[in-house]
């Protein structure tokens, strides 16, 4: 596990492939039952992950992500629904938001990029999965409007942590991604670069949505680690191909 520190009385993580019991390109920790591993190895490591993290199994929320832009809020009233409500709630939903303490919100990643939001103010947080496709949607922009709109939060108090992702160097992209790009009005300068092919720098242009939607750079921590290159410690779809196991990033109020 990786521990990140934006503020005190929340704890901020992301998980790797060790410490876990599943196997192959599952191997070993994995908790996201949409990728094919084997349900016996995720219920174990979710009660690792629980005991790890000093909260309940059940408050482990994970949404069943399509790399869009919906944005969900997780109230109180969440924990005490039927699970295949729950389910329902959660399917299609790229982006969690809450201010319920001792609850885990999280998204799975394997080489998209993963982003937790924190409120200092209203002790409120948010988990966002962009992909490629989530970033030029500019979930993380939505996600902090969707923050404002729930909380009241006032962007110069949110404090972000983009986790492991794929590098620019290792994203190689064709034509018709960067075609994509350009036409959502992206500064193709700031997150670019042509080599043989062209490649996007993700983690940049989700910052630099953060830092439009008003939050300071100060307040802004962006892993160094390219989970394509770091594939032995990071899940990795792009190395390990798509049935394989994902990394878990996510934030608890305490």
């Amino acid at each position: 596990m990786d521990y990140y520190n934006p503020a005190p009385a929340v704890t901020v993580f992301n998980t790797t492939r060790h410490g876990g019991v599943s196997q192959g390109a599952y191997g070993k920790f994995n908790i996201n039952r949409f990728c094919g591993d084997d349900e016996t190895c995720i219920n174990k490591n979710l009660d690792i992950l629980s005991r790890e993290l000093n909260v309940e199994k059940g408050n482990i929320i994970m949404p069943h992500q399509t790399h869009g832009d919906e944005v969900r809020q997780i109230g109180r009233d969440f924990l005490s629904l039927p699970q295949q409500v729950k389910a329902m709630i959660l399917e299609g939903v790229d982006a969690l938001t809450t201010n319920v303490k001792n609850i885990c919100i999280g998204v799975s990643t394997a080489d998209c990029v993963p982003i937790i939001i924190y409120d200092t103010e209203h002790h409120a947080s948010a988990a966002v999965h962009a992909g490629w496709r989530g970033t030029v949607k500019r979930i993380a922009l939505k996600a902090v409007a969707s923050m404002r709109m729930s909380y009241g939060s006032r962007p110069d108090r949110l404090h972000a942590v983009i986790g492991p992702a794929i590098s620019l160097e290792a994203f190689e992209v064709g034509n018709e991604v960067y075609d994509e790009f350009v036409s959502a009005g992206f500064d193709m300068n700031a997150i670019s670069r042509h080599k043989d092919k062209w490649h996007i720098d993700l983690k940049e242009c989700n910052r630099l949505q953060l830092t439009a939607a008003g939050l300071h750079d100060c307040n802004i921590t962006v892993s160094g680690i390219c989970t394509f290159n770091s594939y032995t410690d990071y899940f990795s779809a792009r190395r390990l191909g798509t049935r394989s196991g994902r990394m878990f990033t996510g934030i608890v109020l305490r």
